[in-house]
């Protein structure tokens, strides 16, 4: 039976005795393991009453098993809701009830306080463990190592992806088997990968970037994954001279920068370095290129369509830019208020269109309709210009632009300015509210750990470059920027923490 995502990523490595799964302790995990042990859970699936389109949600470690699930999900035609290992109980019961997932796969640990959470939505609970002990396993063992793949569509669902709720509930992100397929499709073409890469893994598996980008890619092309449960320094060192590739967030590249063993000879034999779900600062484009000789490739996506964009794997790799579109992607930049196309290097919101766009926001119609253009538009959130090579530049989120006395202020022109800085490692530009003019504009900076930033005089230097109305009117140092699991700025924390800044005494 066809079985799209299934056939392109699993059905040609059936019995292949080929290397999947490297872990840290040098133990490998072959391709035909994976797939029998896929099976099993299959099996298991089926055993429990669950039938294709229900939902199962799966809060556990990166592990091997884990990957297994999301096999056995695309196998039995189940749609997978990967969760954030962080997430509380409140938090899981709102995914879970949200989803009316019929399953919840979780940690060991989490049995007893998760019990109550799957009652409570009519989802049945079992556990998994890194020693492959655990409920749900103990019951798969038992079962045949082969399955019947459920016939599925491109059109068919494959997994819910929520979005990260900061500014209200969050949304279940509809992804087909096409948007899977599709993507990892022309990141492969993209990027050249082959089945000799191999690719050193350190992304979680709850997130788009580890799950959908970089294990989609192996598998399509049946690459080795040095696999490794989180980042660790010296697992990343110690597994390097066996990789050809690497994805990351900046934090990884900056930490291994921070390591004297990270040098030239331990990274030359290396094909590619890739760097998403945050900004990478300029100034770490320049120590990785001078102490490497490789320069990072940049691209962008987000929850609702896996990748949009990517930095030439051939050509310049431009700091500061996430290049160009995905073969079979569109882009475009907008007035939010006419919805008409700009002209060439103005800011306005981006748009994205192509097979990697999501179906919606599950049981959010009137949000759908909002963010997603009957004409196939994808309205990002965020702001960003196509320069005059056709490059994109992401100036920041819709929601972070800050508007002060009726003028618009784009805060990534005001950061860039800031962590040019001396003392400055990197900054965060936010609107406060202001009694006169509605928002201020305040940067929060963080010290490079060798000089103190120097407050006044940052803002007389940075005061040459921006017209008056985007002066910060208030500088505050701190010792880092709040960041989410991904790396990303948590601009909405430091507007809370700072939205006092200018209020009546």
């Amino acid at each position: 039976m066809s079985n799209p995502l299934y056939d392109a990523l699993y059905r040609k490595h059936w019995g292949k005795s080929t290397p999947f799964l490297q872990l840290a302790n040098g133990s490998v995990i072959t391709h035909d393991d994976h797939l029998q042990l896929a099976a099993q859970y299959a099996n298991l699936f089926t055993q429990l009453g669950l039938k294709p389109g229900d939902r199962l949600a799966l809060q556990v470690a990166k592990t091997p098993q884990a990957l297994a699930v999301y096999a056995a999900c695309v196998q039995a035609g189940i749609v997978l809701l990967p969760l954030n290992t962080a997430y509380t109980a409140d938090e899981v019961s709102y995914f879970v009830d949200n989803s009316g997932a019929r399953l919840l796969l979780c940690d060991a640990h989490r049995v007893d306080e998760l019990t109550a959470v799957a009652q409570s939505c009519g989802a049945m609970l079992e556990s998994m463990n890194v020693d492959d002990s655990g409920s749900f396993d103990d019951k798969a063992k038992a079962l045949s190592n082969v399955f019947d793949t459920v016939e599925r569509t491109e059109d068919d669902l494959a997994a819910f992806l929520y979005t990260s709720g900061t500014t209200g509930r969050s949304k279940g992100a509809m992804l087909t088997q096409a948007n899977l397929l599709s993507n990892c499709q022309a990141l492969v073409s993209e990027w050249e990968f082959t089945a000799n890469d191999s690719l050193l893994h350190a992304l979680p598996i709850f997130h788009t970037h580890g799950l959908f980008v970089a294990t989609n890619v192996a598998l399509l092309t049946g690459c080795k994954v040095l696999f490794v449960p989180k980042f660790d320094v010296n697992d990343m060192i110690n597994l390097m001279p066996e990789a050809t590739s690497m994805m990351g967030v900046p934090t990884f590249y900056t930490r291994l920068l921070d390591d004297a063993r990270f040098t030239h000879e331990l990274a030359q034999h290396m094909r590619l370095f890739i760097s998403g779900s945050a900004p990478l600062l300029a100034e770490t484009h320049v120590q990785f290129e001078s102490r490497t000789g490789h320069r990072i490739l940049e691209r962008y996506g987000m929850t609702e369509t896996n990748m949009n964009t990517s930095n030439p794997y051939h050509g310049e790799r431009r700091a500061g830019t996430v290049g160009f579109p995905l073969p079979g992607v569109e882009v475009r930049i907008t007035d939010s208020n006419t919805e008409k196309s700009l002209p060439q290097g103005e800011i306005g919101d981006i748009e994205v269109r192509g097979p990697n766009v999501f179906k919606g926001y599950w049981q959010m119609p009137e949000k759908t309709a909002e963010e997603l253009r009957e004409n196939g538009f994808f309205i990002t959130g965020d702001l960003g210009r196509i320069d005059e090579d056709g490059y994109l530049h992401i100036v920041g989120r819709n929601k972070d632009l800050i508007i002060s006395g009726g003028y618009n202020i784009y805060p990534k022109e005001i950061e860039l300015l800031l962590d040019e800085e001396a003392g400055v490692l990197e900054s965060a530009v936010i609107g406060v509210p202001h009694p006169d003019f509605g928002e201020s504009v305040v940067g929060v900076l963080v010290s490079d750990g060798q000089t103190e930033p120097d407050v006044d005089a940052i803002k007389q230097n940075i005061a040459v470059s921006l017209a008056k109305f985007k002066h910060p009117q208030k500088l505050f140092v701190i010792s880092e920027l709040p960041r989410n699991t991904m790396g990303k700025v948590q601009k909405n924390i430091l507007r809370e923490q700072y939205e006092k800044t200018f209020a009546p005494s």
